[in-house]
């Protein structure tokens, strides 16, 4: 396939009609998953590349709540999903003599933003939907080497000879995106680049995360509980914190995060690549497996406990980078989730607003011409950077206010002292601005939100399909036809 960017293409769309674009997805984390899974209902064409030659159940805990769940009931999965988490009413805020200094209440969040939440653990919402893609669709070990774009398509060429064609790329492939870096290396060439955007990618946190294999409330007495039990343990003298949850499956899902100063910084540059890998994890859990662990009964548990009732080779040890870049998009190119905003977990929005970038762009990509141009593909891109940005800014900062609430840092102590003593009034307005923001699939059917506090403005749920818009054109026609003859 011949790309080449100078060369205008006339575009003769009766002759293509009714041609949809063909969508190549890199990266089958969940932002790429979900974006498959609306296209594949669209029925629009796609196919999603991913580096890893088999996906390993990895992760921890996940929370969702009110700001998914038209998304999931869209879809038609709602009621599995609720079958696979575990409702959270809140998140206790521990000492490390295993003792709740305060807790973060969701109380109240059905009636007021119309869903509650719930935990869940990542490999299982991964599963869910997995299985709502055709296995034929997904390629594994599909390393990306370069990528081509212009006037009449995109080239992807793989690691293992192979190459792609299509209309649109969509990098979700990570913090580290070969499609970014790709993007961006040209870019840079044709000086189009931000500066922000070409510095590394600046990481403050190193966590090790994994989950139990299922245990009894014998071993860990808060799965008795109808709930889920989240406890996060901030270090007394040490540059920790701690999480535990507990899911539905009766494992508990656990991570520890360490808060890097300049030195640590250097000592874990060299690890600056390796997104969910195991190579260094179990270096990392010797330095804290004597730390308490919140357990609900008791027993005196520490998190070597946990690891010892954990897969060995489903630990993780993963950079927690924190950025938002200024550049998304080029002419047939987009970037979704971690490509293009990568926030810190602990204010465990990262997922939900992969799933929202998914959302805005299938929705842009449904509302398409048939046989679209270069142009009117990079026109959509930049409408869905508008309407994301802004709501991914607003979690970016949220998740930064979290990440300092829980760290060694005299602001994180006065950020904690604040929190602790703040009004339930204050609080509840702190949430809205976070999950006022609900979402829908604009091609699906809408559910009612059934939340006291509506939902945020959304541009793309206006976003219609080429026969959509073609019979509204159709039907405004002959009315404005039978107006005038009247």
């Amino acid at each position: 396939m011949e790309i080449n960017p100078a060369v205008t293409f006339k575009h003769d769309r009766s002759i293509m009609y009714a041609k949809r674009p063909k969508v190549l997805i890199v990266g089958a984390g969940l932002g790429g998953l979900t974006l498959g899974m609306l296209l594949h209902k669209a029925n629009i064409p796609f196919e999603i590349y991913e580096r890893a030659a088999v996906v390993k159940p990895l992760g921890s805990a996940m929370f969702f709540n009110s700001t998914t769940a038209p998304l999931f009931k869209q879809c038609g999965i709602y009621d599995e999903f609720l079958s696979i988490g575990k409702y959270l009413s809140g998140a206790n805020m521990c000492t490390e003599d295993r003792k709740i200094a305060f807790r973060l209440s969701f109380a109240g969040h059905e009636e007021v933003f119309g869903a509650k939440g719930y935990i869940v653990a990542r490999p299982q919402l991964y599963d869910l939907i997995l299985r709502q893609i055709p296995t034929e669709r997904i390629h594994m070990n599909k390393k990306v080497l370069t990528m081509e774009q212009g006037g009449n398509g995109v080239l992807v060429r793989f690691s293992d000879g192979t190459e792609a064609e299509g209309d649109i790329l969509v990098g979700a492939d990570g913090a580290y995106s070969a499609v970014r870096q790709n993007l961006y290396d040209k870019l840079k060439k044709e000086s189009k680049l931000s500066a922000t955007d070409a510095l590394p990618l600046p990481f403050s946190t190193v966590c090790i995360l994994g989950q139990t294999r299922p245990l009894t409330p014998e071993q860990f007495p808060d799965l008795g509980r109808e709930e889920s039990v989240s406890s996060r343990v901030i270090g007394a003298d040490k540059m920790y914190s701690w999480d535990t949850f507990t899911t539905a499956q009766n494992t508990v899902c656990w991570d520890a995060v360490l808060y890097l100063d300049e030195n640590t910084s250097k000592d874990n540059d060299t690890f600056r690549n390796s997104e969910w890998g195991p190579e260094a994890a179990m270096a990392m859990c010797k330095e804290v497996k004597d730390f308490p662990v919140v357990s609900g009964g008791d027993k005196k548990l520490t998190l070597g406990d946990l690891f010892e009732w954990s897969d060995k080779d489903l630990i993780s040890k993963v950079m927690l980078e924190e950025k938002v870049f200024k550049t998304w998009y080029s002419c047939r190119t987009v970037l979704i989730g971690d490509a293009c905003h990568k926030m810190s977990p602990s204010g465990g929005a990262g997922a939900s607003n992969a799933m929202h970038d998914a959302i805005a762009l299938a929705n842009r990509i449904n509302g398409l011409p048939f046989h679209p141009t270069a142009d009117e593909i990079e026109t959509v891109f930049k409408e869905y950077q508008n309407e994301r940005v802004g709501w991914v800014n607003a979690a970016f900062e949220n998740s930064k206010m979290m990440r300092n609430m829980v760290g060694q840092s005299m602001s994180s102590k006065i950020t904690r002292a604040i929190i602790k003593r703040l009004p339930t009034w204050v609080m509840r307005k702190m949430e809205t601005q976070q999950y006022c923001h609900r979402p829908q699939v604009a091609f699906l059917p809408l559910v009612e939100d059934k939340g006291t506090f509506r939902p945020g403005p959304q541009p793309s749920l206006a976003s219609k399909a080429p026969q959509e818009k073609e019979t509204a054109d159709s039907i405004a026609s002959e009315t404005r036809q039978t107006t005038t003859s009247v």
